[in-house]
């Protein structure tokens, strides 16, 4: 084990753990209370799969920028990826916050390089930060929608 990796654990230590699909299912169930709350009966699992489809990828996007910047530990996410906006990338600070911005606002990899396009900022940075962090390689199905 090298010394980053020891760093990795270390700092994954510190931090709060959860798990994406216990805080998923949190937010989906008062969803579901609060819908029904409206409605005024019980939705059940209908408002779910609604939840799901209209909250789920932002929910995940949301989370996923958490465990890359090292705030807090989702144990989906794994153990590599945590803290890496704090590790890498150091010499592309205010290049690195766009991006960051960017996908909190559920920007997708193709947007955030014509972002960069449409003002002249040169992408292959751009291309090397998007490539490490992988945001399209950690896209977890949530179990309502499976079907």
């Amino acid at each position: 084990m090298n010394v980053q990796e020891i760093d990795c654990w270390t700092a994954a230590a510190c931090v709060q753990h959860k798990s994406v699909v216990m805080v998923s299912r949190q937010e989906a169930a008062e969803f579901r209370w609060i819908e029904s709350e409206r409605a005024g009966c019980d939705l059940g699992e209908p408002a779910l799969k609604r939840w799901v489809k209209d909250h789920w990828w932002g929910f995940l996007r949301a989370r996923w920028v958490q465990h890359l910047q090292g705030t807090c530990f989702w144990i989906e996410l794994g153990q590599e990826d945590f803290g890496i906006l704090e590790r890498e990338f150091q010499d592309r600070g205010p290049l690195l916050n766009d991006i960051v911005n960017h996908l909190k606002d559920g920007k997708e990899n193709l947007d955030i390089i014509h972002w960069a396009d449409q003002r002249n900022i040169p992408v292959d940075p751009i291309i090397n930060i998007l490539e490490r962090l992988d945001i399209n390689g950690h896209r977890l199905i949530h179990e309502y929608d499976k079907n």
